[in-house]
């Protein structure tokens, strides 16, 4: 069963009971002749109104807590108009509730278009998310530079860390070979930067080689395809290189998604974290950025304040 999102503060069995209280007025006055009961109430706005910025929220970081028929029903009330990074299994009822899945998953963060041993293997996988989401019509695919070296390699693989611009190299003849694939289905692809700065589970990647929003961004402007953008998340960012809302500026147009959490610990996003994000916000707003900003913290308190929070503070 998927945990109840209000817990403690009871928000659940607070609407239960006005609806057991309408129902024995409505009884009441059925008995007594007078007037009928009145219509059921409007559901509730959503917590987003303003409609500047599309927000959404990931998959992996609530999934212990919610399932995704659960997820669904929680988007829609925050106003969130996507769930993200979800198993493509789940694709059909993300769709069939009305709304999208931002960014699909591929390839993992290890493995990936730094080495040509790997490129049949990350082709692979993206091109399978690449159908995926044309069929269902889901905007963009996540995609990674991979490790400079593996943590843990296996036989047959390299054992020497990839020289960095031998990467960007090693990464812009992978990208060319599938972006055309991208372009023909009208699907985009999300390269993001990781923090190698953090050696927490989840929470950073040390030996991830795509750790700088620059080294990134000439591997973007080497492919030179609209559909290979910039997955700009701004926790990672503001560990590895801070400046954020200039590096919003610079990146401009490429970025074509956005990933929050709050600094550190990759946590709600109120207090106590560093990042400000309200200003941070906004100036994306403002810069005309027309994708998705979606939250991927992992919940330190109850799983529903953290986000009701998050997607009210973002909607500026």
């Amino acid at each position: 069963m998927a945990a109840d999102p209000s817990r403690g503060f009871s928000r659940r069995r607070l609407l239960q009971s006005s609806a057991v209280a309408a129902a024995a007025l409505a009884a009441t006055a059925s008995l007594s002749g007078d007037e009928p009961a009145p219509k059921e109430s409007p559901a509730p706005e959503p917590r987003a109104r303003n409609g500047r910025v599309k927000q959404s929220f990931v998959h992996w970081c609530w999934k212990e807590y919610w399932d995704v028929p659960t997820m669904c029903a929680h988007a829609k009330t925050l106003g969130c108009e996507s769930v993200e990074l979800v198993p493509v299994e789940h694709f059909k009822t993300i769709k069939e509730n009305g709304l999208t899945c931002a960014i699909a998953s591929s390839h993992g963060f290890v493995k990936g278009m730094n080495d040509p041993a790997h490129h049949e293997y990350c082709i692979e996988k993206l091109t399978a998310s690449i159908d995926a989401c044309a069929e269902y019509g889901f905007p963009t695919v996540i995609t990674f530079t991979g490790f400079a070296k593996s943590p843990d390699p296996k036989p047959g693989e390299r054992t020497t860390a990839i020289d960095p611009e031998e990467g960007i190299a090693n990464c812009v003849a992978g990208f060319k070979k599938i972006v055309g694939y991208a372009e023909k289905k009208g699907v985009n692809l999300s390269l993001e930067m990781l923090n190698s700065r953090v050696d927490e589970n989840m929470k950073g990647h040390p030996g991830y080689q795509g750790d700088h929003v620059d080294y990134c961004m000439q591997i973007l402007r080497q492919v030179g395809s609209p559909r290979l953008g910039l997955l700009f998340d701004i926790y990672h960012v503001q560990i590895m290189d801070g400046d954020v809302i200039r590096r919003i500026g610079e990146c401009g147009e490429f970025i074509n998604h956005v990933h929050t959490a709050g600094n550190p610990g990759r946590c709600e996003l109120d207090a106590p974290q560093e990042i400000n994000y309200p200003p941070i916000i906004k100036a994306l707003a403002e810069s005309g950025y027309q994708g998705y900003v979606g939250h991927e913290f992992i919940p330190t308190r109850d799983p529903w304040d953290g986000l009701e929070k998050a997607v009210r503070m973002c909607d500026v």
